[in-house]
């Protein structure tokens, strides 16, 4: 860090700190599962490190230094906040698990939100840093994100530094002022809790960043046969143990059956939504769609939800709803 900076030049500072910002609320949004609070706490970094800039005395990087002070402010948010997920009311459940499946805990995380894909894609560290990591689908979807919510603070860290981030053990007992041991044990602890938590698979995170055809094929269907309030075709798109989800509501559906009974009064009967439109888009590296309604008697389509879908050997093994409130980070309109 430059002398200039160190003196107070504003300028300079976001020069040097500005490249960062994206991976860091990537980070920060990791850490915490909302994109909202990511998006404050980055804030909250850069506000930390231009207070403290006199300290940073150049033993690591920029990138580490910020990354360090991002962590703790996490932390120190985690510390604050107190959250917890909670146990889903179950009102319709269909049970038809395939063999050798184990079902998943039922609990929600209130405070999840999805990550608009067209902000990952310039997330990747700078300048061919050594240590820089792609934004992987397997370390951003919604799946990973719910399931490290479980996690105590410190071992969400420390899993995120060292399995996500690719992060040396010593490097990360530094940043978290801790020993190499306590790391290891604690990561040991993180990845134990995090198998119970994550679909089946899921603890092999290859790093696959483009949709496939066959993904975006099965969005099409899927988009095709919302409008034409086709629960027969939505049924044959999802598996049989589908899941459907809407936080902060907290209430799940678990089998085609039950998915299928809970959108049936949204397409079909006097109080069906007929008039849709749809506007595919990408979160969290996984499809989804914007969907808009236009009621009886309006000229315009309002903003009804965000569905992210998550796909696997061509079905649909689960759909998270999300309300339009995130619409505005996807760049979309709430009303066309």
């Amino acid at each position: 860090m430059g002398d200039a900076v160190r003196e107070g030049d504003a300028q300079a500072f976001a020069e040097l700190t500005d490249r960062h910002r994206r991976e860091l609320q990537v980070h920060c949004y990791r850490m915490l599962g909302s994109f909202d609070d990511a998006e404050d706490l980055v804030q909250e970094t850069f506000l930390r490190a231009w207070r403290s800039r006199e300290t940073f005395q150049g033993r690591s990087t920029v990138r580490a230094w910020l990354y360090r002070i991002a962590t703790n402010a996490c932390l120190d948010f985690l510390d604050r906040r107190h959250r917890q997920p909670r146990p889903l009311v179950a009102p319709t459940v269909s049970r038809a698990a395939r063999p050798g499946r184990t079902s998943l805990p039922q609990v929600e995380v209130p405070w999840l939100q999805p990550y608009p894909d067209r902000l990952l894609d310039p997330a990747a560290p700078p300048d061919g840093e050594p240590d820089a990591a792609l934004v992987a689908k397997e370390t951003i979807e919604l799946a990973f994100l719910a399931a490290i919510q479980h996690l105590p603070s410190r071992q969400r860290a420390v899993l995120i530094l060292r399995d996500v981030l690719g992060w040396p053990a010593a490097d990360t007992a530094a940043l978290l002022d801790g020993t190499v041991a306590a790391v290891n044990s604690a990561l040991q602890r993180a990845r134990a809790t995090l198998r119970q938590h994550l679909p089946e698979r899921r603890m092999e995170w290859p790093a696959a960043t483009d949709p496939s055809r066959a993904e975006r094929a099965v969005l099409q269907r899927y988009v095709e046969a919302t409008e034409r309030a086709d629960l027969t075709a939505l049924a044959a798109l999802l598996s049989e143990d589908a899941r459907f989800t809407m936080p902060p509501e907290p209430t799940w559906y678990e089998g085609r059956a039950a998915v299928i009974e809970c959108w049936a009064p949204a397409l079909v009967g006097p109080a069906a939504r007929k008039d849709w439109w749809h506007v595919p888009t990408r979160a969290n590296r996984q499809p989804a769609v914007a969907g808009y309604v236009r009621e009886p008697g309006r000229s315009r389509y309002r903003a009804l939800g965000l569905d992210v879908l998550r796909i696997e050997g061509g079905e649909i093994v689960e759909v998270t709803a999300f309300s339009p409130r995130v619409f505005p980070a996807f760049g979309l309109p709430m009303a066309r």
